[in-house]
């Protein structure tokens, strides 16, 4: 395997290990458990045990590793170690760094579940966290100090789509020692720079854009060879958060085609961006690859101008208004997910967010009135149309 080979060989080619069957398809190695040839081989393997060898499921498995080995090729990090979900990830990442006592700097704009861990997991367990507007950086200098052992945020937020600094705060946050970890799922792997602008570690939920086709969930965490390693692995090991080998393989799918779908679903995204533009029924249209988006030039520098895949708009009317425009929406599914080749409608503050109290939510701009439209691979004519339409019964 080659790291000189663009993304999508990476995409289709990277990791991959035959059986001695030669397959073309990566094989699903649905085993819990490997056998050793000898008593002496066993001893050998739990005092170290090489890179192509496994031991037992919650530690590692053939499958599983083909899909580390290749989001490692793709994201540019020497690492990777896979999860059962999204959410089993970000709670890997920060729960494997942090002690009573310890301090974490995260922006505000997050997912409830994000929330939830940080402030009622961790902060059960005595770490102190401060939370600040991500997209101020002087904020998060007046934040971060000398014992932050680490700060997290999402690179685009969800579902209000502020984009964060990443080099801005990774500068921040190692001028004090702390580890940068970013969940970086609406940047998606095919636009994200993350390693080059300074994140020490980066969260997926494979759920989303990986997967891409609503089957899976999984999760993965990528970073240096020494954090996921001696930091991470030996939290996963223990508290048991691996991913199945066939949710491996379904990820595994997922990437041969995933430029292709995230390609096509951001062309979505911006077609119907300008469609939208000075609709009377909508107070906002949010989209980061729109140049009336206020981190537009951050955007530019960013993931080189690409906007993502998922569109907000906030309609005047409301709730009764969003509904009633849900209702209408016949291309496409409402749904609560997000990166799948169907189009994903989704009222946040019913749903996805309906955890935070109505302060948090208005604080963040989840508005009753707000919607995020996950862009699917659809016929981008026929898309418009039915936003269109349905905005009209609004």
């Amino acid at each position: 395997m080659s790291n000189d080979w663009k993304p999508r060989t990476k995409l289709v080619h990277g990791g991959i290990r035959r059986s001695q069957y030669n397959e073309v398809s990566e094989a699903i190695f649905l085993t819990q458990g490997f056998v050793y040839d000898t008593a002496e081989q066993a001893q050998a393997r739990f005092k170290e045990t090489g890179p192509d060898e496994f031991i037992y499921a919650r530690y590692g498995n053939p499958t599983v590793a083909m899909f580390e080995e290749r989001m490692a090729m793709l994201e540019g990090t020497e690492d990777a170690f896979a999860t059962a979900s999204g959410m089993a990830a970000v709670n890997a990442a920060l729960m494997s760094v942090c002690k009573a006592g310890d301090h974490v700097v995260a922006a505000k704009a997050l997912f409830g579940s994000c929330l939830y861990i940080l402030e009622k997991v961790l902060g059960r367990y005595g770490v102190e966290i401060t939370l600040v507007d991500g997209t101020d950086l002087d904020a998060w200098r007046a934040a971060v100090r000398d014992d932050t052992v680490a700060v997290f945020f999402e690179s685009t937020s969800n579902p209000t789509l502020e984009v964060i600094d990443i080099k801005g705060v990774a500068d921040i946050a190692h001028a004090h020692g702390a580890l940068v970890i970013v969940d970086n799922v609406f940047a998606t792997p095919v636009y994200s720079k993350a390693v080059e602008l300074g994140a020490d570690v980066i969260v997926y939920s494979a759920t989303k854009h990986i997967d891409g086709q609503g089957r899976a969930l999984g999760g993965i965490i990528l970073g240096t060879r020494d954090y996921i390693r001696e930091t991470l692995m030996p939290y996963l090991k223990h508290s048991g958060g691996a991913l199945s080998p066939f949710n491996a393989w379904l990820m595994l799918k997922g990437m041969e085609t995933i430029e292709l779908r995230v390609n096509a679903q951001s062309a979505n995204a911006r077609a119907l961006t300008e469609a939208l533009q000075g609709h009377d029924k909508l107070a906002r249209v949010i989209y980061p690859g729109h140049p009336n988006h206020a981190q537009y030039d951050l955007v530019q520098r960013q993931t080189d101008g690409q906007g993502g895949t998922v569109v907000a708009i906030d309609l005047a009317g409301g709730k009764d208004a969003a509904f009633r425009f849900l209702n209408a929406i016949t291309v496409g599914v409402l749904s609560n997910n997000l990166g799948d080749s169907k189009s994903i409608y989704t009222h946040p503050e019913t749903t996805t967010h309906s955890s935070l109290t109505d302060e948090q939510r208005a604080e963040l701009g989840i508005t009753p009135g707000l919607v995020r439209i996950s862009m699917g691979i659809e016929d981008t004519d026929d898309i418009v149309a039915d936003v269109l339409a349905a905005l009209e019964k609004a």
